[in-house]
């Protein structure tokens, strides 16, 4: 079904993407209007389980200690899959194998979380409940489970150092994936970090459909200190963010508040952007590299600075379709380009759900007056 999808749609007319103008404020020089591309929308959730194929499930742990949480990205039945890394201190687990050339080239599941390098156990509970399932690379005797693993560094946010994830976490997110709209917010592998856990999607003119999830946590700065909204406004589409212009009294250029605008950089000593990009495109493993490359590098188009020495930048890409060589290049740029303006809006929609939660204050209790015409987002459920 999937590979009859693929050729109608290589028979299908294209439209070109086109950039809209960008609009500019007059006061602080905003850049307020999205470049849609003709013909993209948000996918029916805007987030990535609009991608066939995709299940996401989170396990949170909020109190006792715990501030904290595991997300596992679902593709049971194996998606091809590949990745990029650039930032200076990652935490990762089974990503050598995802370069293009080995033997495996399909992930069962890819596991997002808190807990620093401790987090990484969490994968060992996800193996353990495909495998009851069946479900992994096939070998004399059984079967072993694919799941790559990045994590970030949230240890001791909730006030117990040793509070992080373990195998039960992965285990119990992986229990609860399901295809339905992901909650974001503070909720899984966002629970922890500086800016909670956002999703979005688009499908382009072609069929397809992009998807990002993002846990960040990155030590630059995801609002530009001279406009008090986010650096990847400018990425919206059919007008997602609901954003205003914060009004002089909430928002001070750069340096007239002595860094109190959330623009400043962190202060906390490691950090971390973790992130999957995913399409139901029919792209090889060579082909998702280059979508995970192109997607980290957009990363910079929504945090500065981006991929520093405390940062471990890690995104993960997916294809839930069989390959297909036939694709033709301007369906691969298409989706390569969408890639990184879904993974920046997706950090846009992880900051304005991301409410304030001990001496980290969420944006829009920040900026009140840039979200006062905000729609309501799926949210984060009660923590555990």
């Amino acid at each position: 079904m999937a590979m009859d999808r693929a050729m109608a749609l290589r028979s299908a007319r294209r439209t070109p993407a086109r950039l809209a103008a960008p609009v500019f404020g007059a006061a602080l020089a905003v850049l307020m209007a999205a470049p849609a591309a003709s013909g993209q929308r948000p996918g029916p959730s805007n987030t990535i389980t609009d991608v066939p194929g995709i299940k996401v499930g989170h396990e949170t742990r909020i109190g006792g200690g715990y501030r904290t949480g595991t997300t596992v990205i679902l593709t049971e039945r194996g998606a091809t899959a590949s990745f990029s890394q650039l930032g200076g201190a990652p935490g990762t687990k089974e990503v050598a194998l995802l370069e293009p050339g080995g033997l495996v080239t399909q992930v069962n599941a890819i596991v997002l979380s808190g807990g620093s390098a401790y987090g990484l156990d969490a994968a060992t509970g996800v193996m353990r409940w495909l495998e009851e399932r069946g479900y992994g690379f096939p070998v004399p005797g059984g079967v072993v489970p694919i799941v790559p693993a990045a994590i970030l560094f949230d240890l001791g946010r909730g006030g117990d150092f040793k509070a992080r994830p373990d195998a039960e976490f992965g285990y119990r997110a992986a229990a609860a994936a399901t295809s339905d709209p992901v909650p974001i917010g503070r909720v899984g592998a966002g629970t922890g970090a500086r800016h909670g856990l956002g999703s979005a999607s688009v499908v382009l003119p072609n069929g397809y459909t992009v998807g990002a999830i993002v846990a960040l946590n990155p030590s630059g700065s995801v609002v530009n200190p001279q406009t008090c909204l986010p650096y990847g406004v400018f990425l919206e589409l059919d007008g997602e963010f609901g954003l205003v212009q914060p009004p002089p009294e909430e928002c001070h250029p750069a340096g007239s508040d002595g860094g109190k605008n959330s623009g400043e950089l962190d202060d906390q000593p490691f950090n971390t952007t973790i992130a999957v990009v995913a399409t139901d495109a029919p792209l090889d493993q060579t082909q998702a590299k280059r979508l995970a490359m192109v997607a980290n590098s957009g990363l910079a188009r929504a945090v500065k600075p981006v991929h520093g020495l405390r940062d471990g930048d890690l995104i993960f890409a997916v294809a839930t379709t069989p390959p297909d060589p036939t694709l033709s290049l301007r369906d691969l740029e298409a989706i390569y380009n969408a890639g990184a303006d879904v993974l920046g809006r997706a950090v846009v929609h992880a900051l304005l759900n991301a409410g304030s939660i001990g001496e980290s204050k969420g944006y829009c209790d920040r900026y009140p007056s840039a979200c006062r015409n905000r729609k309501t987002t799926p949210r984060s459920p009660a923590g555990r």
